[in-house]
C-alpha cells in the first residue's frame, strides 16, 4: 500500500503498511470521508511529525494521545497548534514548566515545529480524530501503528529520551528498552491533573541526558 510518509520512516515501517490492521484503518478513513465526516488533522498533515523529524534525527519523543478535535487546532504534532491559534491549556502548562525549569521566557507561540526540527518527535498515539468527537478514532488501528514506531525507535536507535506524561503515555513504557534509552515520567500537563505536572523539570533533564551523550541539547524557547 502506498502511504505518503517521509522516506526514512517509509523504509523503517514498510512492513506495517500491508498488514491487515493498516489496510482496515485506511479503508475506515476513506469511509469516514465519503460519509461527509470532517477529520482532523487535514490529510496532508496526518504524518507531519514524521516529515519534520526523520528517523536518524530523533533525539527525544513527546507522546500525546490523540489530535485536538476542535476546528483549526490539530496539525499532526502532539500538543502543537498553528501559530494563529491560542495555546490550549495543556500547552500553556508545558510553557509554564519550561519557564520555571529553564529560567527562560516563553512567547506563548503555540506552533512546535522548532522542536520537531531539532529532533523531538511529537507523536500522537492516534493520528486522526473526527471533528468534535475526542478519541473517536482511538480503536481503528492507529495505536498498533504508533506502537510499531516506538518499538522501531527502541530497537534501532540509542539514547533517545522518551517523555511520558500521564497514564496513557506511561502505558507505552514496556515498548521501550530502558537499557538503551531514557524514560522520563510525569503527570499529564492537563489542568485536570491539578498541577501535578509542575516541577518535573523534564526539559532540563532531557538536555542533560543529551549532552552527556555528546548530542546537541534542544533549544526549547519559542
Amino acid at each position: 500500500m502506498e502511504v505518503q510518509i517521509e522516506e526514512s520512516w517509509k523504509l523503517a515501517l514498510a512492513d506495517e503498511f500491508d498488514k491487515p490492521y493498516f489496510v482496515r484503518l485506511v479503508s475506515f478513513l476513506h469511509q469516514e470521508k465519503a460519509s461527509g465526516a470532517k477529520i482532523f488533522p487535514p490529510g496532508k498533515q496526518i504524518f507531519k511529525a514524521f516529515e519534520l523529524t526523520p528517523v536518524d534525527k530523533v533525539k527525544a519523543v513527546i507522546l500525546g494521545q490523540d489530535p485536538y478535535h476542535g476546528y483549526g487546532q490539530a496539525e499532526g504534532l502532539s500538543f502543537s497548534v498553528p501559530e494563529n491559534v491560542p495555546p490550549p491549556p495543556s500547552l500553556r502548562n508545558i510553557f509554564t514548566e519550561i519557564e520555571n525549569d529553564l529560567g527562560i521566557r516563553m512567547s506563548g507561540y503555540p506552533h512546535l515545529e522548532k522542536w520537531a526540527r531539532q529532533g523531538v518527535l511529537l507523536l500522537n498515539a492516534v493520528l486522526t480524530v473526527r471533528a468534535g468527537a475526542p478519541a473517536s478514532h482511538s480503536s481503528i488501528g492507529w495505536t498498533e501503528f504508533t506502537d510499531a514506531v516506538i518499538r522501531y525507535i527502541s530497537d534501532n536507535l540509542d539514547g533517545v529520551v522518551f517523555l511520558l506524561w500521564g497514564n496513557f503515555a506511561r502505558s507505552k513504557k514496556p515498548l521501550i528498552d530502558t537499557s538503551r534509552h531514557y524514560v522520563l515520567e510525569a503527570a499529564h500537563p492537563s489542568p485536570l491533573a491539578r498541577g501535578a505536572f509542575f516541577g518535573c523539570r523534564h526539559f532540563s533533564k532531557t538536555n542533560r541526558l543529551l549532552e552527556a551523550q555528546g548530542k546537541t541539547p534542544i533549544d526549547w524557547q519559542l
